[in-house]
């Protein structure tokens, strides 16, 4: 059934299923797939997946009310999705930086004021003004057809720092530079090139909206019990794919990295976003750890292989039981 606009302003329902009928979707497990055009929520009263826009998604959540975001956005000159209106692929790299500081505007509204971001953000080198890269045999996904051309300044084969511009960026908006913790990975996937060492770390920015936030130091402990320290070994957890299909996702973070985070910065209950969600791994860690969550996800196959992962995560939680 599909409602017109005006029905849904006189309904009484829950608007949260006033949003699911005018979608025309179904909700398989325990949440609701809307678009990007649906009315803004007044209450986020269960679990909701929303396919468009990051920006223009999170305009529709209510002020305040998510606990924690775990996020990380396309990286910046690696990865070609084959979407309109993606960042990182054909953009400048300020553009970029702007793109995901204008999403982080609209995050403050949402997040609460003792709120927290979990930021994990990959850096890159310049192309050389290369417009393209080829297929590596030790990875296949890497390969791009279009790439951003080198930013202004910087030489061929120039590491970038693109997470410490973005940090900076958010620093400069507003927002609390918290801790940069190094993702160690000691599987990391092998590379081609033989004049620098083989990259095996990613940066995880913590941020903050205020100066204090909800921040449980006891939920993870470090080698030995001791506190946590800011270097995590973390391996990644390749997926086994016998053929390239158009719903894989070439880089799923793994889901000990998103529990952990979630784990640390919010409350059984409380609502847990991602506004770039890939392949919804921080919404399966969420959904694990008792909590709500929405996830925001551009690419219309992205949002259909989330919900095939929740639908495995919530199959025997239907019935009952949080």
């Amino acid at each position: 059934m599909t409602w017109t606009a005006e029905a849904l302003e006189t309904l009484t329902v829950d608007p949260l299923k006033a949003a699911h009928y005018r979608s025309g979707t179904r909700s398989p497990g325990r949440h609701i797939r809307v678009d990007d055009t649906v009315p803004k929520f007044r209450a986020i009263d269960q679990s909701i997946l929303i396919g468009g826009d990051a920006a223009r998604a999170l305009s529709l959540l209510p002020a305040e009310s998510v606990q924690t975001v775990v996020t990380s956005p396309p990286y910046w000159s690696l990865r070609d999705y084959r979407v309109d209106d993606q960042i990182g692929c054909n953009d400048s790299l300020q553009a970029y930086l702007d793109s995901i500081v204008d999403a982080f505007d609209e995050l403050q509204r949402v997040l609460r004021g003792d709120g927290t971001v979990w930021l994990n953000v990959g850096d890159s080198y310049t192309s050389g003004n290369r417009r393209y890269r080829a297929p590596d045999r030790k990875n296949r996904a890497r390969a791009m057809s279009v790439r951003p051309p080198t930013p202004q300044g910087l030489k061929p084969k120039d590491l970038i720092g693109v997470p410490w511009r973005l940090a900076f960026a958010l620093q400069d908006a507003g927002w609390w530079l918290r801790s940069e913790t190094i993702w160690h990975k000691p599987n990391a996937h092998p590379e081609s090139v033989r004049d620098r060492p083989t990259k095996a770390h990613e940066t995880l920015f913590l941020l903050s909206r205020e100066q204090d936030y909800y921040y449980n130091v006891d939920a993870v402990k470090g080698p030995r019990g001791r506190r946590l320290r800011t270097v995590w070994e973390i391996p990644t957890e390749p997926v086994k794919r016998t053929n390239y299909h158009p719903d894989d996702h070439p880089a799923m973070m793994p889901i000990s990295l998103a529990r952990r985070c979630v784990s640390i910065t919010s409350r059984p209950g409380s609502v847990v976003l991602d506004p770039y969600a890939g392949a919804g791994t921080t919404l399966l860690a969420a959904s694990e750890l008792g909590r709500k969550w929405v996830g925001i996800e551009l690419k219309s196959s992205f949002v259909d292989l989330i919900e095939q992962r929740m639908g495995c995560s919530d199959a025997g939680r239907t019935q009952g039981g949080a």
